[in-house]
């Protein structure tokens, strides 16, 4: 992995932290601040680290969740188990087809053109779907069909720029989720992904962990947290329009450094 300052490190990790949960693309975040700024790519392996800090956010902030839907295994809480397994079902899509791009991911899907229309792209989505459904359906209510629509949708992302969180949350609200229960239920089918995508590539930390590392980490767990409580807030009273701006407006703002720099 090659080497970053322990301030660049914090920056990205606090990147990562916000950018995760909020769907405007923490891939496309953590490749195009380097490369906006002059920095070197810390690599896929770091990458992975500032996800681990993601997971910790996720398992604290849900900690109460997961103890239900997991007690629902062993009760009578159909509700909750009926939950457990829809995000189960949601979860395998994204996983497989993760890793069959996984290459990908690391080099030809990392252009910086390709991350901004991907970003313009799935802005434009969020905006439609956000005001053109409406809000009446809870996360329990989730079907089979919709658990597999939702983890399709997911399995997007391996492209910067498309952002988990982001087609999740747009498929969610195409198929009428309460705009709190879409962002739930994006954040804990998140919590198997990234812990399965760790546990792949944790051998690239094997001989990489240092103080940098360390850094980016703590601070993705804690600008994670904020971002979670952050977003579950905000939704509860207002629309996903913002994040849809600002996602055009950045891909603007890429594509003109691109024709500059060209």
């Amino acid at each position: 992995m090659p080497a970053i300052s322990g301030l660049e490190s914090i920056i990205l990790g606090a990147i990562q932290g916000l950018t995760e949960f909020l769907p405007v693309s923490s891939s496309a975040h953590l490749v195009l601040v380097p490369w906006l700024m002059g920095w070197k790519d810390p690599g896929l392996a770091f990458d992975v680290a500032l996800h681990l800090g993601t997971l910790v956010a996720l398992l604290v902030y849900y900690w109460k969740e997961w103890l239900t839907l997991g007690a629902s295994v062993f009760s009578n809480d159909r509700k909750n188990r009926h939950l457990l397994g829809m995000l189960i079902v949601a979860s395998v899509p994204g996983a497989i087809i993760g890793l069959m791009f996984e290459k990908e991911a690391e080099t030809i899907f990392r252009a910086p053109a390709l991350i901004a229309v991907a970003m313009a792209a799935l802005g434009i989505a969020l905006w439609f779907s956000d005001r053109a459904t409406s809000q009446t359906r809870a996360m329990t209510e989730i079907t089979f069909g919709d658990a597999l629509l939702i983890g399709l949708s997911q399995a997007f992302a391996v492209i910067p720029g498309v952002s988990r969180s982001g087609s999740t949350i747009t498929m969610a609200r195409l198929l009428r989720l309460k705009r709190e229960d879409a962002a739930n239920f994006s954040f804990l089918m998140a919590a198997p992904i990234i812990a399965g995508a760790g546990l792949v590539e944790g051998r690239h930390l094997a001989h990489t962990i240092d103080l940098n590392v360390m850094l980016g980490f703590t601070a993705a767990t804690i600008f994670g947290l904020l971002a979670i409580a952050g977003l579950v807030r905000f939704v509860r009273t207002h629309t996903y329009e913002p994040f849809a701006w600002y996602r055009v407006l950045a891909a603007a703002f890429v594509i003109l450094i691109v024709l500059l720099r060209g």
